[in-house]
């Protein structure tokens, strides 16, 4: 009989990587303890009320103030040229592509505040500071605007009409990017000689992003040291500093970024927004702190939306149904600003993450990119990869049905087989690791594929419609980008991990935890973690594109050597040896250097608590065991999986119903499976909103038709069904700990394998596909001949 594990043994193996180690934070989350940016209130501050456009498109005539300045309590006033006037800068306008004959894409001018045209419903042109936050919201009511109108386009398609009204008159045609990725003569050849050529219009909906916790930011100025200092909740406390610069006309030195608890965010949260801008300004010239809340109607104007594109998809096969080329043309929204929109997602993620899984030897991608009268468009969970997925797994559906192939066999006719990895995409990505076809079989042994029609026979039975869908996806995840590894060893005796990633609801306290405490046998319980204060960042890349333990892993990784580098060297004079003959061991009882072949040692931490008693060292000793390390960023990752969903559809009101949901996941190493099966859980539940429910509508002027959640459908808990969850881990060789993301592959998932499972549903009455978001109408409309 083995010995019973002693109790370092058990805690050694409980916060193991690997293991499902609860978070850290949920015990001050769940006793309403957290600190987020709305709960913190600085003496003396005042509150900020936003001025927006009510119409949207219009020439500014004139603003009137002055009933508005005389109400009680107002403390200033400031109008878009009020900020200009100032000396405040533009704001920033995001990445830079070329167009296809070479030239820049254009950049319009953007003020703080609008000051020649409102651009659409929610353009902040004034802002209001008060004593309380209620003598705020009156004067900015009594704030009055003289405003031309002016015709509004809400479409990318429109937009690029010959007639359409122009949104930026510096932007001819509304047009910021003509894009082009891939050799068309050659993509055409493919499509001439192709046995098979599938083609598909598909839009992908607007959505509104709706975190949990609305935008809210106060802003402090120090005249002494010409100092700002930012409070909110953001991605990146690194990369929001940077983005502040311009607007402020000032340098990295001069501003000051501190984020707390953050309550959702999906890559909205991510860039500048007029309003921090605003705030900070009314500081420096109050001189004292200025505080803004987003309200849930407002923030569904001022926060950037996500998604909208409206693309046509070709693909192009040879007799057995095999992939010669795909093609995807098409238009991508990006509302009326680039400072919280983004050209990303309908161009280069296009071309990163629409060859998924399959060998697809060649690849066109024409996008063009317009400007609207509607709220920005950014960023949001996936950001162009649950996009891409979608079109891919729509397109090998509809081919399989229109050959007369069974769509899992047409998936496995098209995998990348395992040896030929590396595989270099025609859109430049270079797979390192993968397991396709034993994945999908997975997935469907698992989903008991095999026994799905007793399923539907029940369904019908009870008089439902029954169908199911694959997801087969790939992400390529956010670019490689240089990340701090801080590792400080504190006077308390705890060790803190500082990083320019930020936690915006992953929960990366504990899994870095569980990287550091692995590396160097620090326990789990002594480690925190510190992400939220500009001030300690050497660099920073931010949270987002799935790459958080990438980046910050790779760094924590790679300063613990240094840890270790520099303990040797320590304990060698604490031991009286050789630096030569000192060796570093984790096990049971934690961290330990010891001179090799005896029993003489010293513990990692018993070494830390000897340097803060006051360890006497040779000044060419090191005189601390803490490290300020910056890791240049590992390459791409490439997480995939394969989701299978069932729904059933009642055809009298055609209200469908996730029945069951599978789903098989390749995250490389998992660090931990609990926070990991969080994240796929919640990308699903987002990809599930945005296929059955979300959808930001405009009417002809320019107007939102949902303003709040009484208009505008959110998943529930009771639209999720119990979701079975597995790994099939193929470890990434492009970083140290062979991890690949996470966190934006359950959207990537759920919208192909449930849109999929819906058209299976349908396909009795002749569908062969319907748009997003799949609400009863428009399936109760297809089911009746509502379409071909």
């Amino acid at each position: 009989m083995d010995a019973p594990a002693s109790p370092l043994d058990a805690g050694f193996e409980k916060y193991a990587i690997g293991q499902p180690v609860s978070r850290k934070e949920d015990p001050t989350l769940l006793r309403g303890r957290g600190r987020y940016s709305d709960d913190i209130n600085l003496p003396g501050q005042a509150y900020a009320a936003m001025v927006r456009s009510r119409i949207a498109h219009g020439v500014i005539r004139a603003v009137e103030t002055g009933a508005a300045r005389a109400m009680p309590g107002v403390l200033a006033l400031y109008t878009g040229s009020d900020l200009l006037e100032a000396g405040l800068g533009l704001m920033p306008s995001g990445m830079s592509f070329k167009n296809r004959d070479g030239s820049e894409m254009p950049k319009p001018r953007q003020p703080p505040l609008t000051t020649d045209k409102v651009r659409f419903v929610g353009d902040p042109f004034a802002v209001v500071i008060a004593e309380t936050l209620k003598q705020a919201k009156d004067a900015a009511e009594a704030v009055s605007a003289e405003i031309d109108p002016l015709p509004a386009v809400t479409t990318a398609r429109e937009a690029d009409a010959p007639s359409a009204p122009l949104v930026h008159e510096a932007t001819p045609g509304n047009l910021i990017l003509d894009f082009h990725h891939g050799e068309s003569e050659k993509v055409a050849g493919a499509f001439a000689r192709a046995a098979h050529v599938t083609r598909m219009k598909i839009r992908n909906s607007r959505v509104v992003v709706c975190p949990m916790e609305p935008r809210s930011a106060i802003g402090e100025y120090d005249p002494e040291s010409e100092r700002f200092t930012l409070r909110l909740g953001c991605q990146g406390v690194f990369p929001m500093r940077q983005l502040l610069t311009g607007p402020l006309k000032t340098t990295v030195e001069k501003i000051r970024v501190l984020t707390g608890n953050v309550g959702g965010s999906f890559g909205m949260k991510s860039s500048c927004y007029p309003e921090y801008i605003a705030i900070l300004h009314g500081a420096r010239a109050l001189g004292r702190p200025v505080k803004w809340t987003d309200e849930r109607g407002e923030s569904f104007l001022s926060d950037s939306h996500g998604r909208d594109h409206d693309m046509e998809q070709e693909m192009a096969f040879d007799a057995e149904g095999r992939i010669l080329a795909l093609r995807v043309t098409g238009y991508g929204n990006v509302g009326a600003y680039l400072s919280n929109g983004t050209v990303l997602q309908p161009t280069g993620n296009v071309v990163k993450n629409t060859i998924g899984v399959y060998a697809t030897p060649l690849q066109e991608v024409n996008s063009r990119v317009m400007f609207t009268n509607t709220s920005p468009v950014g960023p949001y969970r996936g950001a162009g990869r649950p996009e891409s997925n979608y079109y891919l797994e729509r397109l090998l559906d509809t081919a399989a049905r229109e050959m007369g192939i069974d769509r899992v066999e047409i998936r496995r006719r098209n995998h990348i087989p395992n040896a030929a990895f590396p595989y270099k995409t025609p859109g430049g990505m270079v797979y390192d690791s993968g397991d396709f076809s034993a994945l999908l079989d997975q997935a469907l042994a698992m989903a008991d594929w095999d026994g799905f029609a007793a399923r539907r026979a029940e369904s019908r039975a009870r008089g439902r419609l029954r169908g199911r869908g694959i997801g087969q996806y790939l992400e390529v995840t956010g670019p490689p980008a240089r990340e701090m590894g801080g590792i400080r060893f504190e006077s308390d005796g705890t060790v803190t991990i500082i990083t320019g990633t930020l936690d915006y609801g992953q929960g990366h306290a504990t899994p870095f935890a569980q990287v550091l405490s692995a590396r160097l046998g620090i326990p789990f319980e002594k480690i925190t973690l510190l992400q939220g204060d500009s001030d300690e960042m050497l660099a920073g890349g931010g949270t987002g594109g799935s790459k958080s333990m990438m980046a910050s892993g790779t760094a924590i990784v790679e300063a613990s050597e240094l840890v270790i580098e520099k303990g040797k060297k320590i304990a060698a004079h604490v031991l009286e040896a050789s630096v030569a003959d000192i060796e570093f061991e984790n096990g049971p009882s934690g961290g330990t250097f010891r001179i090799a072949g005896t029993d003489r040692a010293v513990g990692i931490m018993d070494l830390a608590e000897q340097i803060r008693a006051g360890l006497s060292l040779p000044a060419e000793v090191p005189q601390t065991l803490s490290v300020s390390h910056v890791a240049e960023g590992p390459p791409f990752s490439y997480p995939n999986g394969c989701h299978i969903a069932e729904v059933e559809i009642e055809p009298e009101t055609g209200i469908v119903t996730l029945a069951r949901y599978a789903m098989v996941n390749d995250f490389g190493t998992v660090i931990n499976p609990l926070l990991v099966e969080g994240q796929a859980h919640g990308g699903v539940v987002q990809g599930l909103g945005q296929a059955l429910f979300e959808h930001v509508v405009y009417d002809e002027e320019g107007q939102p038709l949902a303003g709040s959640f009484m208009d505008y459908a959110l998943p529930r808990a009771d639209t999720a069904p119990i979701f079975t969850i597995a790994y099939h881990p193929v470890p990434a060789k492009t970083n140290v700990l062979g991890v690949k993301g996470c966190g934006e592959a359950g959207c990537a998932g759920a919208l192909p394998s449930i849109m999929n499972a819906i058209i299976d549903a349908l396909a009795e009455f002749g569908v062969t596909h319907i748009d997003m978001p799949a609400t009863p109408e428009k399936v109760w409309r297809a089911i009746n001949g509502g379409q071909a």
